[in-house]
């Protein structure tokens, strides 16, 4: 070899050492189908002609150099053929790949979607789960399609066990652990190892993008009630807005206990069961205009090294529906998954409705049956408060021509004619808020059905009448166009409830001493409501429509039993003993501020 050649070869050796030094791109830069590429190369090779054999060691050579470029010591790892384990228990069918040793996908058995597919709540083509970690001074991907685990398979009773172990030298592995029992819809994930040069920084990170598929009727229903929960190591709860469409991000740096992807009524989480994750970056993104996802989520969660090392790396995974009875016994505060409203309205949902709503689920198959009788049941409850409220109102009847009276004499001066009707119901003993109360008591028991319809699973894909499904609309009429704030179609139970409030509101009127444009405002509510509960679920719309009728009924049926001319001749009476009776320092302090206004009011009018 001469000096030329010399030179040139060294040249040469020194451009492609600088070129795979320098240049060779890591995993956040490679197109997500070079690693697949790479185990294809690695475990189909082509069958070697003897006059070229030189040529293919130097070819594989340059491929275990790539090998260590991108993956550092897990390189060991590139190679060889990958295969599915297929686990199915009472509740879930879940594939697990030796390529990456992940989860590749999970389906619930005894869901599916709105079009009657089998309900694949993850796969991969909607979730990618990556485990992080840095790796001579590139990012490597543990669950990456090229790193091929050795598989073990054990279990303990009807327990499963597979044991994903990636062996990077003698006696050094990284162990991923997936525990499925018979039942249930959580699946156990230990992560341990042995190595102790794996890292350049102190964590590894899980990073799962997750694309929440459309498995509902109603795309739009569903962005409404999707979000992502979480909950610190503080017992702290906090979620995304589930209405919201624009991009929110939320960066921990607090030990976290769990993240859950909420959709409607199925929740993809995961859990730390002992060393909690010590930061989380937490995003959710919505495009409007995308029919196959309802929102992407993002969770990019931290993992203490040495709570590995020290075998504290229990995690798990819950795929499952939110039901209450469920999520409680998941994970502290998981149950909030499933959104019950504020207080009290989460507490008349948690101690009142759900236990009474299973226990008709026992005995009784049809769901719409099941609220007519709850409907029932809560009616007959709050009949005590319902009479009262009617017997006030009944009273104030009777006043009616009184009233009128005091409008008409001193209808110019609001102040005199207030401070005339609290004189005139003092002396006959009523108190006309009496009969505001009984209805307000109720209020919490009506608002927490607006919560617990739309998000009760049980309703999912039941039918009753004409609504093929109560966990949405009942749609009869499609319109060819829409209509604002209304929508374009048409929902019969909606209609059915408006026309009960129209009519019990008109019943109501015809006892009540409101008068002139007061009553007229009383037909608004009912109006509203037809356009807000449209789009709701028709189990909800129901509920009110039954309730209304009831209402109705039962006041009907208490009117019989209430005697106005008895009421009057007790307010006569009451008037006679009290003619005399002193005056309450309530009711005196009332007089006097009413008559400190009276006389303000007259000395600005004076100056003026």
């Amino acid at each position: 070899m001469d000096k030329n050649q010399a030179i040139g070869f060294f040249l040469l050796a020194t451009i492609m050492i600088v070129w795979f030094q320098f240049f060779t791109p890591d995993l956040e830069t490679v197109p997500v189908d070079n690693p697949v590429v790479v185990d294809s190369l690695a475990s189909k090779k082509p069958v070697q002609d003897p006059v070229n054999t030189p040529a293919v060691a130097i070819s594989d050579s340059l491929q275990q150099f790539y090998n260590t470029q991108q993956f550092g010591i897990f390189s060991p790892l590139v190679g060889g053929t990958s295969k599915n384990i297929t686990l199915e228990n009472e509740d879930l069918i879940v594939v697990l790949n030796s390529a990456g040793g992940k989860i590749e996908k999970v389906t619930l058995k005894k869901y599916l979607t709105f079009s009657k597919d089998p309900l694949v709540l993850v796969d991969s083509s909607s979730s990618d789960l990556r485990l992080l970690v840095n790796q001579q001074g590139k990012t490597v991907d543990l669950n990456d399609d090229a790193l091929i685990y050795q598989t073990e398979q054990t279990s303990i009773g009807d327990t499963t066990i597979i044991k994903f172990v990636g062996k990077v030298s003698s006696g050094q592995e990284l162990v991923k652990t997936f525990v499925f029992p018979p039942t249930g819809y959580n699946i156990g994930f230990d992560l341990t190892s042995n190595i102790d040069q794996i890292l350049m920084g102190e964590v590894i990170s899980l990073d799962w993008l997750n694309s929440l598929k459309h498995i509902e009727h109603d795309i739009e229903g569903s962005r409404a009630k999707t979000t992502v929960n979480y909950y610190t190591a503080a017992e702290s709860f906090d979620r995304f807005s589930e209405g919201s469409t624009d991009n929110e991000a939320e960066l921990l740096e607090e030990p976290v206990v769990w993240v859950g992807m909420k959709q409607k009524f199925f929740t993809s989480a995961i859990i730390a069961q002992n060393a909690n994750f010590s930061k989380a970056d937490l995003s959710m993104s919505t495009n409007p205009d995308d029919t196959l996802v309802v929102k992407t989520t993002r969770a990019l969660l931290d993992i203490k090294y040495g709570n590995i090392m020290a075998n504290e790396g229990e995690y798990s995974f819950y795929f499952g529906p939110n039901n209450y009875e469920i999520l409680k016994k998941v994970a502290p505060g998981f149950e909030k998954n499933l959104n019950l409203g504020y207080p009290p309205l989460h507490l008349v949902n948690k101690w009142v409705i759900i236990p009474l709503f299973h226990i008709l689920e026992k005995y009784i198959g049809n769901y719409g049956i099941i609220i007519i009788i709850l409907v029932l049941i809560i009616k007959m409850f709050l009949a005590p408060l319902s009479y009262k409220s009617y017997k006030s109102m009944a009273k104030m009847k009777v006043l009616k021509p009184e009233i009128d009276a005091l409008k008409e004499k001193f209808g110019d001066d609001a102040q005199k004619l207030q401070q005339e009707q609290l004189k005139l119901y003092r002396q006959v003993g009523v108190n006309p808020v009496s009969g505001c109360v009984p209805m307000l008591l109720q209020m919490p028991i009506l608002f927490a059905m607006f919560f617990f319809f739309p998000n009760s699973i049980e309703l999912r894909g039941e039918s009753f009448l004409w609504a093929h499904d109560l966990s949405t609309y009942d749609s009869i009429l499609t319109l060819p166009f829409e209509i604002p704030f209304y929508g374009s179609h048409v929902s019969l139970f909606v209609l059915l409830m408006t026309a009960a409030q129209l009519a019990y509101t008109w019943s109501n009127n015809q006892v009540s001493t409101v008068q002139g444009p007061m009553q007229t405002v009383s037909y608004i509510m009912p109006v509203m409501f037809l356009f807000i509960l449209n789009k709701f679920p028709a189990a909800l719309s129901f509920y009110y429509f039954i309730s209304t009728l009831i209402t109705f009924i039962q006041q009907m049926v208490i009117k019989r039993y209430i005697d106005e001319d008895k009421i009057k001749a007790i307010l006569d009476e009451n008037r006679k003993n009290r003619a005399n009776k002193k005056k309450s320092k309530f009711a005196m302090r009332m007089e006097e501020a009413m008559k400190a206004g009276q006389d303000a009011k007259n000395k600005k009018k004076n100056k003026k």
